[in-house]
């Protein structure tokens, strides 16, 4: 499917065509279509995917044009719903990519964003790409499995055709994104030996950091007969969000921009207390809620954050911890707490404690070390954040055990070593002394003190804990 208006748009690439960005950028820049000028208007955005599990869904897009409803709701249980029609161009899958690299390659295209979730970047507690993964090894060797060979093959297209720079966007809840990607994709342009691609990205390519955020449950067959009901349309590609949504981008585009600010996009000059924030507070405490209410029997986020122990646990990490780390700061951090676990209390999102528990290994170092980390350094000791890894601890345990009513996804962890740390002679110290998760505080007396604590109380909750809220 090609829908552009004219040879003078622009064109905005996204590669992801997960739910996230469908109930997230695009329905900013859906919004700006709607309500701006023809400078717009011009914006035009096309989408597409690295594999080929998305491949049925862009082809139901293809056949809708790119139009979807997505269906949002308030926590008061307030229901909306509205058609998306941003995407103009279905960029079909293909096992090399060339549609994919053909459309990035077009001089037109401006901006290249991505979600291929955390553990999609490949990078290891320094920040290096991990070179010992399979599908990464096979792309330095010349393949295009990854965001890293993906965008390469893009870029070198670009260098080749002569079609001038281009901003790339990560929207993934990575820390520090922009710069984390950027320093990743050059590592990865040395190790293939790209070294004019190398320069030519430093002089024509731009990489922001940004911060995304909006609760997005996979979609299911419940709303699309919502969407059946309440709008008269059988769509196949509908799907539900919250109904709070936010976007904070820095202003460092390197060949023009849609002017997103005129539908609430945040553009700033540092996303780092933004970032932080939602990383430290929402992130890990609503994998916090995930794990521990996995454990005794929860399936949705809203019943954990109902439950008095659960909800306990999370504010207490975010109050003791984290708030103390992050002040000051240009949020009111207390309120913004309030607001997060209002959102996840929401029964009406949904939200599986299997899509918000998944990619611990990733998590742990991104979302909840810092905060032990920070918290040792300035003398503290961060006993309730300790005790969500010891939630973390304890749900691997049950996984080993196969006792998950789930099946637990991640997309960095190594099953096999994970068993092997598990059925260690002792198994706290093993994880512990883990570097992927702890980075320097692996082998740490005091961490291991931290989780040994945390551990023997949250042995203690799971052994009287009930499934019903307090």
């Amino acid at each position: 499917m090609t829908n552009r208006d004219s040879k003078n748009d622009l064109v905005w690439l996204h590669i992801g065509a997960g739910s996230f960005h469908r109930a997230h950028q695009a329905v900013y820049l859906h919004r700006l279509r709607e309500r701006g000028n023809d400078d717009d208007r011009r914006w035009q955005l096309a989408l597409g995917n690295i594999r080929a599990d998305m491949a049925p869904l862009l082809k139901e897009l293809e056949q809708s044009e790119g139009r979807y409803t997505l269906e949002t709701v308030t926590p008061q249980g307030q229901r909306a719903y509205e058609t998306i029609r941003a995407i103009r161009d279905i960029v079909p899958w293909d096992a090399q990519l060339k549609s994919l690299v053909k459309t990035g390659a077009e001089p037109r295209t401006r901006v290249i964003s991505f979600t291929v979730t955390e553990g999609g970047y490949y990078l290891d507690h320094q920040h290096l790409l991990d070179v010992h993964n399979p599908d990464l090894a096979a792309d330095i060797g010349g393949d295009r499995r990854t965001i890293y060979g993906a965008v390469t093959a893009i870029l070198q297209a670009r260098q080749d055709g002569n079609a001038g720079g281009v901003t790339l966007l990560n929207c993934d809840n990575l820390r520090h994104n922009g710069e984390r990607f950027f320093g990743g994709l050059q590592q990865f342009l040395t190790l293939r030996g790209h070294h004019q691609l190398l320069e030519w990205v430093r002089a024509n390519v731009a990489s922001p950091n940004s911060m995304v955020d909006r609760i997005t449950p996979r979609p299911t067959e419940a709303v699309r007969q919502r969407v059946k009901e309440a709008t008269g349309v059988d769509d196949p590609c509908a799907l539900m969000a919250e109904s709070f949504i936010q976007w904070v981008i820095e202003d460092d585009f390197k060949a023009g921009r849609p002017a997103l600010e005129k539908v609430g996009v945040e553009m700033v000059a540092s996303v780092l207390p933004y970032e932080e924030a939602k990383i430290r507070i929402l992130n890990a405490s609503h994998s916090c809620i995930a794990w521990a209410g996995t454990m005794i029997g929860l399936d949705y986020i809203h019943e954990g954050t109902v439950h008095e122990d659960i909800r306990r646990m999370a504010y207490d990490y975010i109050t003791q911890d984290v708030i103390p780390c992050l002040t000051p700061s240009p949020l009111d951090l207390e309120a913004y707490r309030d607001t997060t676990l209002a959102r996840f209390a929401n029964p009406a999102i949904q939200d599986t404690n299997q899509r918000v528990a998944a990619d611990g290994f990733s998590k742990i170092p991104g979302f909840i070390r810092p905060t032990i980390s920070d918290s040792l350094g300035r003398g503290h000791q961060p006993r309730a954040t300790a005790q969500v890894a010891a939630l973390f601890f304890a749900f691997l345990q049950r996984w080993r055990r196969g006792e998950l009513t789930y099946e637990y996804q991640d997309g960095v962890f190594d099953p096999a070593a994970v068993r092997l740390m598990l059925e260690s002679p002792d198994p706290v110290r093993a994880y512990c002394n883990d570097p992927l998760l702890w980075g320097e505080l692996a082998g740490s007396i005091q961490l291991e003190r931290l989780l040994r604590e945390g551990i023997v109380s949250v042995n203690a909750w799971l052994a009287t804990s009930t499934k019903m809220p307090a």
